[in-house]
């Protein structure tokens, strides 16, 4: 039960010996609750000992103490023609001459390499860090997410491939890569990548099509349909200038592709940026999309071969202003979080929850822990692309960010993060993503 709620429980029944009966009962009604709840489940989801020390330690709030650095020195005619306002955190995260920049973008030293024998550190996360494949070149898979294959228990983790120059159409324009098309790792541990290539590759000589290398592809994410047999990719696709504002789809045989390309449209005829696919318990799958100018989030539900919309569309979060959706299911409850709108600068994630994939959702706050004020009112410096559920560890997701480089996109780094669910009132989950230097 959460001190917000005990405290304004208190202030409320101050005035009398109700207090301790209310917090009572509620306490029994929610332990119960909680107890039908775990009792209800299969063995699976009953976390042993060692899981719940596990999550213990991951659930520990680190703080992190980052200063500004001193402002320039300016002359005094300098300063009385047009005076300066202070630096903030984010100027100097957009700064690529701040003194804080290896803060925020640590250099090749310090690169994590599953190729080396750690010891006691192997297979710890370091968020912020270059994250190397087991060819010790930097992963290159952002806006991405990740596809789990039960039977050989593979990890598939696809993304951007953006190694290549970043191009401004003037100084606070917005920063692209040309069109290189979509990368895609494997790994059995979410720790040691092995590069499968581009499974998704740009087209170099036709210049209408969708995947032009001048146009914008971005946030690919792939599900497997259980009934075709394929694997079905979905992304946002634009022209340059961002007026496109559709989504594409591409299918295959393998997860390591080759994916082959279908077409692109606006789904229920809306414009669609930053988007993302859910797949339910039941084998339906949904394509969740900002749109009206990233004014709503709409959700709609795709047919049966995953290859288009259906016209079941509801619209959610109106005139919210959110992007960048990750949704993910835990004990019958749908969990999204999403980001605010603000170009490449870091913003305050917001977590959402409902009881239905269409809705009505409730925006639960922002779920970031740990750090400092200015971390968790920037999700860390990142943007939330996926959540990935752990198999084996009912209630412990992995959080995927991007930590945007708009100076060099390329050098955009990864920040994966503990994801856990806490029961609060109501009788949902509060999420939590903890901050962690280094974690496993």
């Amino acid at each position: 039960m959460s001190r917000d709620f005990l405290q304004s429980t208190s202030r409320l029944c101050s005035g009398g010996r109700l207090f301790p009966l209310v917090v009572g009962s509620l306490l029994l009604l929610h332990l119960f609750s909680f107890a039908h709840q775990r009792n209800g489940q299969s063995g699976e989801t009953r976390l042993s000992a060692i899981q719940s020390t596990q999550f213990h330690i991951l659930e520990k709030v680190e703080e992190e103490n980052i200063q500004l650095p001193q402002p320039r020195k300016r002359s005094a005619r300098a300063a009385k023609r047009k005076p300066k306002r202070p630096a903030t955190f984010i100027d100097e995260f957009l700064d690529e001459s701040s003194q804080l920049r290896n803060v925020f973008f640590p250099d090749q030293r310090t690169a994590v390499d599953p190729r080396k024998d750690y010891g006691n550190d192997t297979y710890y996360y370091h968020p912020g860090k270059i994250w190397l494949d087991t060819e010790g070149n930097p992963i290159q898979a952002h806006g991405g997410g990740i596809l789990y294959n039960a039977r050989t228990k593979m990890y598939y983790w696809y993304g951007e491939y953006k190694d290549g120059p970043t191009y401004h159409a003037h100084k606070k324009g917005a920063a692209r890569v040309d069109v290189i098309g979509v990368s895609c790792y494997s790994s059995k541990d979410l720790w040691t990548w092995k590069n499968e290539g581009i499974v998704l590759a740009a087209e170099e000589k036709n210049e209408i099509h969708d995947l032009y290398k001048s146009n914008v592809l971005e946030r690919p994410k792939v599900i497997y349909n259980d009934k075709t047999s394929k694997y079905v990719m979905w992304m946002h696709i634009d022209d340059s200038n961002y007026t496109k504002a559709s989504v594409g789809v591409a299918i295959s045989e393998l997860p390591t592709g080759p994916f082959r390309y279908l077409y692109s449209k606006q789904p229920h005829g809306y414009d669609s940026r930053d988007m993302t696919l859910f797949k339910d318990d039941d084998g339906v799958a949904y394509l969740i999309y900002s749109s009206e100018h990233n004014k709503d989030l709409h959700i709609g539900s795709l047919n049966e071969e995953y290859t288009d919309v259906t016209q079941s569309m509801r619209k959610i979060l109106i005139g919210q202003h959110r992007e960048a959706p990750t949704l993910f299911k835990h004990q019958g409850t749908y969990y999204m979080i999403t980001s605010g709108c603000t170009s490449w600068s870091p913003n305050e994630a917001l977590a959402h929850a409902s009881e239905s994939i269409m809705g009505p959702w409730e925006t639960i706050g922002n779920p970031c822990m740990g750090g400092n004020k200015i971390f968790r009112l920037t999700t860390f410096f990142a943007q939330g692309t996926f959540v990935v559920p752990l198999s084996g560890l009912p209630g412990l997701f992995i959080f995927m960010a991007d930590r945007w480089n708009p100076a060099d996109l390329k050098d955009s780094r990864y920040v994966w993060l503990p994801l856990t669910n806490n029961f609060g009132i109501p009788l949902w989950s509060r999420l939590s993503i903890y901050w962690h230097k280094k974690w496993r």
